[in-house]
């Protein structure tokens, strides 16, 4: 998680406004326009972030996806597809190509095994019979063809849950539609992952890293125009049962919660899909183990990455090392070379 920490800045207005998309809170800050400009814009994207939602809601039965899932369950008919859902369907395979499959959105079955295609979390009782039916049935991005907008499923056990993906994308868009109503100075948060537009007046805007165990920031970095941050963590949508945390960000080949970690924020240059590397980045060097998380960001092009690791240790590559502002005392991190 990030939080969005905002100074003020001269006499130009700062306009904003939070509101709850994507099952998070959303929060856009613009500078330096007026009021009735602002909330215009705003409008705009937050029309966007609903459309969204309600397209690539993974188990309300209405969505895109849900209807595109209900065929994959029952054969291999072709279904037309929007296009921008194909787009997204191409992207999201490529990514998980990338990642050696860790960044997975096929799991939608063992994402809803344990618990996680709901509005709260709570216990669930851990049924690893059903768990080993899902690994065994091995969904993948892969088994998904799509040509033409028209799409089916090789593999009958895969249910798309594009949760991992939608964020970022969306981030994407939010810039495009900001730049294209002429908002040069703006920030968008969508539950942690934050895309940057201009400048906070005449400064980077300046966002904040969640501590994954206490309630404030550990440290600060500054976002420069079109660079774009994101963190994986255990401590939002996870349970603990009998002693032991299970967050939702699940290993695929291990049909489990990835353990060993607590958060990995990853900071993503300027390019035509910051916001989704920013949410999809993280995930893939969050599941790998300790010894592998440097290759997992490397094949995922990542330079700037901050790790905390389950019993709190540090890690950074030399590039974020540089730009990280700590705001705890003395901290102990291990820096790897770029």
């Amino acid at each position: 998680m990030l939080a969005i920490l905002l100074m003020s800045c001269g006499r130009e207005p700062l306009v904003q406004t939070q509101s709850y998309v994507f099952g998070t809170l959303v929060d856009i800050s613009i500078y330096g326009e007026s009021d009735a400009k602002a909330h215009q814009a705003i409008n705009h994207v937050l029309e966007n972030f609903q459309q969204l939602h309600h397209q690539l809601h993974a188990w309300k039965p209405d969505s895109e996806l849900s209807q595109l899932n209900q065929s994959f369950a029952v054969g291999n008919t072709p279904v037309k597809v929007t296009p921008e859902l194909s787009k997204m369907l191409i992207e999201a395979s490529e990514l998980s190509r990338q990642s050696d499959g860790l960044f997975n959105p096929a799991l939608g079955h063992l994402i809803n095994a344990w618990g996680f295609q709901r509005d709260e979390f709570t216990p669930v009782e851990i049924n690893d019979a059903d768990i080993q039916k899902w690994v065994k049935a091995q969904p993948v991005m892969s088994d998904i063809v799509i040509k033409n907008e028209m799409v089916y499923s090789r593999n009958p056990a895969v249910k798309l849950d594009l949760g991992g993906y939608a964020k970022g994308y969306a981030l994407d868009q939010a810039a495009k539609i900001l730049r294209d109503q002429d908002i040069k100075n703006a920030l968008v948060n969508i539950g942690g992952n934050i895309i940057a537009v201009g400048k906070h007046g005449d400064k980077p805007w300046r966002v904040g890293i969640h501590h994954p165990r206490l309630a404030k920031p550990m440290a600060t970095l500054e976002l420069l125009d079109g660079w774009a941050v994101g963190t994986s963590g255990d401590y939002q949508r996870y349970f603990e049962l009998n002693g032991r945390r299970y967050c939702h960000i699940l290993d695929p080949h291990a049909g489990y919660p990835a353990q060993g970690t607590q958060a990995v924020t990853v900071l993503i240059p300027p390019g035509k899909n910051a916001g989704v590397m920013s949410d999809v980045a993280s995930k893939p060097i969050f599941i790998s183990g300790e010894n592998a998380k440097a290759e997992a960001a490397k094949k995922m092009n990542v330079a700037f990455y901050l790790i905390v690791s389950a019993q709190g240790k540090l890690t950074a590559s030399e590039g974020m090392s540089k730009r990280l502002n700590w705001l705890i005392k003395n901290p102990d991190v291990k820096v790897l070379p770029d």
